[in-house]
């Protein structure tokens, strides 16, 4: 039996979960309603115990997958992920009513594709998880079936991803007739003799340009507000966290192991992109007066601030990223996730009218969201101000002094967008409107969690930072 069966443990559980909730769905009948919720978490926790505590016998699964410290590391994470998703959803979807096996299925496969394209080391693998993510994030937007904004951001999002899919798939054929070989690490590593320079360049423009339509960055980006606002709120927040902590984790690993001399020409147009992206994010956030498409433009702008830092990524600016990357998802996803909570039966709450006295009427979840919003504007004592602390910090380290002027900028011109949702919770009175079902006792937990981790990486960040370092350390597995 080969040694690496215990590190693919978290793959099969997710893969055998999520096909046991699409059973359940299709032969139980009368399948009572708790059932696929408490499936889908079992299943998340039960693979993400695994990643923490079984160790691989093997660093890799026959040099396919990653089984080592990184992927695990990440495979921990996309279950936080996921299983702070359902607890949102379980009574945002219950009440809507689409609480059925194919929410739950998809979301595991949906982590699935995740987790592979996280410890994907050939590009095969990397392919694969690529499209199971698009696959299952195409249905989990249209899930509300009756409303046509929900409709038309799942085919919006289905053509941006065809589109994306054509890119990287060209790119990756390219970089396969030029290096011989599918093997993420070694068709990189050819790359130190570039005798065909501009297909190289071209190769690895076109797989840029795939990752940069999943990650919505600028010009890729326009896809992104239409399908934020047409989706349901806590799945908004599963496809603006878990797909693109995925494709950035992928992309740490490409950055780090293509050769120095094609790097430096990779440098400049990094450099355009994250001032684009952080530029157009923030400043387009402004003029927003509908919320989820005004965190749309955030977390745009989020996107820059990390791109900026992948530069630094041979500069010891890895363990920065990878913890902004942890905060970034409890920010997000709490914010989208309160949102969801905080909405009607009908549609999601977006105008700013809608928020209006939320602070008094509902003044827990929307201390909670408060906290999500000073977190993304980077301001003290939440996650969100030590996770820009520490990506500022390696940026001018590297002497990239220009670019991390222009994302202070960028982020003081936040500032501006993110209070107006906060005026708009405090300093108005409530207006009549649908009323707010109560929440339920697992969207409570869920902001309890997100507001915990919150203050715990803004007032005690050591611990995972030395957690960071240390897999810094050991990056590549």
């Amino acid at each position: 039996m080969p040694t690496d069966w215990p590190g693919l443990i978290p793959v099969f559980i997710l893969a055998g979960g999520g096909t046991i909730v699409f059973c359940a769905g299709a032969f139980w009948r009368r399948l009572p309603g708790w059932l696929l919720f408490a499936l889908a978490l079992l299943t998340a926790a039960a693979a993400g115990g695994a990643a923490l505590w079984v160790t691989p016998g093997h660093p890799s699964s026959e040099g396919m997958l990653d089984l080592g410290s990184y992927a695990r590391f990440f495979t921990c994470l996309f279950m936080v992920i996921t299983l702070l998703t359902c607890l949102f959803l379980q009574q945002y979807a219950r009440a809507r009513g689409f609480a059925g096996d194919e929410l739950y299925g998809l979301l595991l496969f949906a982590a699935l594709g995740m987790l592979l394209v996280a410890g994907a080391m050939n590009w095969v693998i990397f392919f694969l998880g690529f499209q199971l993510i698009s696959l299952s994030l195409y249905v989990l937007i249209a899930m509300r079936k009756g409303e046509a904004a929900s409709n038309e951001a799942g085919l919006k999002y289905f053509i941006m991803s065809t589109v994306a899919s054509a890119f990287l798939t060209f790119g990756i054929a390219l970089l396969y007739a030029i290096s011989g070989t599918l093997a993420i690490a070694d068709s990189l590593a050819a790359l130190a003799h570039p005798e065909d320079l501009p297909l190289i360049l071209l190769a690895l423009a076109l797989i840029l340009v795939g990752i940069g339509f999943k990650t919505s960055l600028v010009p890729f980006h326009l896809w992104t507000p239409d399908v934020y606002q047409g989706a349901p709120a806590p799945i908004t927040g599963f496809l603006s966290t878990g797909s693109k902590v995925a494709l950035f984790a992928a992309l740490l690993r490409f950055s780090w192991l293509t050769a120095a001399p094609v790097w430096a020409y990779c440098l400049p147009a990094l450099w355009g992109l994250a001032v684009l992206t952080m530029v157009v994010g923030n400043v387009t956030a402004l003029y927003q007066t509908q919320i989820k498409r005004l965190l749309a433009y955030s977390s745009i702008g989020q996107m820059g601030y990390l791109f900026m830092t992948l530069l630094t990524v041979k500069q010891g600016g890895l363990p920065a990223l990878i913890f902004y990357l942890v905060v970034y998802v409890v920010m997000d996803l709490g914010a989208f996730g309160l949102i969801g909570t905080l909405s009607g039966l009908r549609e999601d709450r977006d105008r700013l009218e809608d928020f209006y006295g939320l602070g008094y009427s509902r003044p827990w979840l929307a201390a909670v969201l408060t906290a999500c919003l000073i977190s993304l504007v980077g301001l003290p004592p939440t996650g969100g101000f030590m996770g820009k602390l520490v990506l500022f910090q390696v940026v001018f380290r590297a002497n990239y002094l220009v670019l991390g002027l222009l994302g202070i900028l960028a982020v003081i011109v936040s500032i501006f967008a993110y209070v107006k949702i906060l005026v708009a919770l405090y300093l108005h009175s409530a207006e009549p409107g649908e009323e707010t079902p109560e929440a339920g006792f697992s969207a409570y937990l869920a902001g309890a969690v997100i507001f915990s981790l919150l203050l715990g990486l803004g007032v005690l960040p050591a611990p995972l930072l030395n957690l960071i370092a240390r897999l810094a350390a050991l990056f590549p597995s």
